[in-house]
């Protein structure tokens, strides 16, 4: 058995095409015979499994699902798409599609409305598809308003991948309510939004490579995941 060694390397001249050119060829290096190879990598791994046995406070590996509820994630680790909601219950976004032209596959798609109130343009629907998100980071990173983040959640297998295309926000208005001084003209300003309603794929809608359902799921009020 062999191996290249690139320190030694040997200039020779050979005729590849018909011409002669100067090429550096990479000379092969002896490496230990495999099975005391083999059994030195084995023993290794026990010895290392040993210390583990002896000293299980250095164990590496996280025993889950026992610690389901200490796990702790990186900062950076990236998994559900959250609109960031104050603690009142207002969202941020201004439904300026920043974050849509950043994705880089198109798994974000903002609906707007025109406020029959104020006549401004406010979000209607933030839908996001979970099943084609790459979780690069760019949406959050873009938002001027600072109206998005990664959440740590990881328990998100599914039996149908329709379950991974649904409405972040829960209402649909304006995100500066708070400028609004009567609760009752807030409340008219906002509209409820269930998490699979709208263009998707559980409430009737085609997608590209994702067949609609056309019977849509009862949801609990206010239910965005």
């Amino acid at each position: 058995m062999a191996s290249n060694n690139i320190k030694a390397v040997k200039k020779e001249e050979r005729i590849i095409g018909g011409r002669k050119v100067s090429v550096a060829v990479v000379m092969p290096r002896d490496t230990p015979a495999p099975i005391p190879s083999a059994l030195a990598g084995l023993v290794k791994g026990m010895l290392l499994t040993l210390g583990y046995f002896v000293r299980p406070w250095k164990i590496v590996t996280r025993q889950y699902p026992e610690n389901r509820k200490t796990l702790k994630f990186p900062q950076r680790y990236r998994s559900m798409l959250h609109l960031i909601f104050e603690e009142d219950g207002y969202h941020r976004c201004m439904a300026c599609r920043i974050c849509e032209k950043a994705c880089p596959n198109r798994s974000i798609k903002i609906l707007s409305q025109k406020n029959q109130i104020s006549g401004k343009i406010e979000l209607d629907r933030y839908i996001w598809r979970m099943d084609t998100c790459v979780f690069c980071n760019a949406c959050v990173q873009s938002c001027p308003f600072d109206a998005l983040e990664m959440g740590h959640e990881f328990e998100n297998a599914v039996y149908d991948r329709r379950l991974l295309i649904f409405t972040l926000n829960r209402y649909a208005g304006p995100s500066v309510l708070r400028k609004v001084e009567s609760m009752e003209a807030r409340s008219k300003m906002m509209e409820p939004r269930d998490r699979y309603g709208g263009p998707v794929p559980l409430n009737g809608t085609s997608m590209p490579i994702v067949q609609p359902l056309m019977v849509k799921p009862a949801q609990k009020p206010g239910d965005i995941g």
